[in-house]
């Protein structure tokens, strides 16, 4: 073998090494994020409440994303980004272990809150990094292979963390994600490259990134559009006993399915993405309001039902990879707090979706009821999409000489 041969060898295996270290962070978090939407019944049980009531604990969690993500980043801009993957993830052991101990209903709400403050931040700096080590023209699969933890934790982690929730306690699963979190340190401090902050970075060069209209554009097609999968997808354990029918066994089954749907997202979302960016996010938001409306008309027919759970957490993992790049391409000067950004919409998404979502089987509408609610967000999401792109052609003719 050629030295030439060797050190490209050897720079994949390097590149290769990092993504795994950082798709585990992504694993601990999508495990932490979604396994408490298939514990609900549980939580709900220790604590005395009604399972919209325990629901908030995934608004609380979501709402730490969206505080997080863009403050972190802001406040960070110039810190190594190495560096800051630990401090994350060691913020994240630190959330989940709390939210393990929590003795009441306030105490878990304000340890999930904890808990979501360096999730968003995390997968922002992520990508950036994974970005930093390949060609411009494949950041679309790299961001997708960083995502991949968040959808192996769907398919394995969630899961097997429900499973075990309703064998030995909700607790328990926090415990693992603490575990997992302290591990991803590890792995990120041994594996991930120093990747040096730009030292021109200033807390308004960052800020700066919100001038952008496509920037904002992109954010609220997420904190719309996502809302749709998010509304059915925090109440997938009720929908699966309550409509479906299937025993309180079958909802790892159904949280496993949408995994699998997400991971296969993942692993060809990011080839669309690579060919077309706005593409791949009108595709995907038009095939999430066909999925949703086929769901909350066929639930009752278990076959069905996870079809389209599988379908849900495919076009959602597309959706997501598309939007991740769409922000790093509108504001290049800025990326941490666009990337970043993403996940506050996504998670913005999360609690409006589960809120929503909760407000309607609070009204007594049932739990397929849901599915029209997801319908109403991906279709609102589609009309700002096209909105964007229609205020970018006009923008772009204004700017050609008469």
């Amino acid at each position: 073998m050629s030295a030439v041969a060797e050190r490209t060898g050897a720079a994949r295996t390097g590149v290769g090494a990092a993504m795994l270290a950082l798709g585990l962070g992504g694993f601990g978090i999508g495990t932490t994020e979604f396994a408490t939407m298939g514990l609900l019944p549980q939580v709900a049980g220790t604590f005395g409440i009604s399972i919209p009531a325990a629901g908030h604990a995934i608004s609380a969690y979501a709402l730490g994303v969206v505080v997080g993500a863009p403050l972190i980043a802001v406040l960070a801009a110039r810190v190594p980004r190495k560096g800051l993957l630990i401090a994350l993830a060691a913020g994240l052991a630190v959330g989940n272990l709390l939210s393990a101990i929590a003795w009441d209903t306030p105490s878990l709400l304000a340890a999930r809150f904890l808990a979501g403050l360096p999730h968003g931040a995390y997968f922002g700096i992520a990508a950036v990094v994974a970005s930093s080590l390949v060609a411009p023209e494949r950041r679309g699969t790299a961001v997708a292979r960083v995502m991949i933890g968040l959808t192996v934790a769907n398919l394995v982690g969630v899961p097997a963390a429900t499973a075990a929730g309703q064998q030995i306690g909700w607790r328990a699963v926090y415990l693992a994600v603490a575990a997992i979190a302290a591990v991803t340190a590890l792995a990120v401090a041994r594996w991930v490259p120093h990747v040096p902050a730009d030292q021109q970075a200033s807390m308004v060069g960052e800020l700066r990134a919100f001038r952008r209209p496509q920037v904002w554009f992109a954010v609220v097609t997420g904190m719309i559009g996502f809302g749709g999968c998010f509304a059915v997808y925090s109440y997938v354990s009720p929908l699966t006993t309550g409509v479906t029918g299937l025993a309180e066994g079958a909802v790892p089954w159904v949280l496993a399915t949408f995994g699998l749907g997400m991971t296969t997202g993942a692993t060809v979302g990011g080839r669309f993405v690579d060919r077309s960016v706005m593409g791949s996010v009108f595709g995907a938001l038009i095939a999430m309001t066909a999925v949703l409306a086929l769901l909350g008309l066929t639930a009752h027919v278990p076959v069905l039902e996870f079809a389209m759970i599988f379908a849900l957490g495919f076009v959602s993992q597309v959706l997501a990879s598309a939007l991740q790049v769409r922000l790093l391409d509108a504001s290049p000067d800025a990326p941490s707090l666009a990337s970043s950004s993403n996940h506050s919409a996504l998670n913005v998404a999360n609690g409006a979706g589960a809120w929503l979502g909760g407000l309607a089987i609070a009204a007594g509408w049932g739990y397929t009821s849901t599915a029209w609610v997801g319908v109403a967000l991906s279709v609102a999401g589609l009309l700002v999409a096209a909105l964007s792109v229609v205020v970018e052609r006009g923008r772009a003719r204004a700017a050609v000489p008469a």
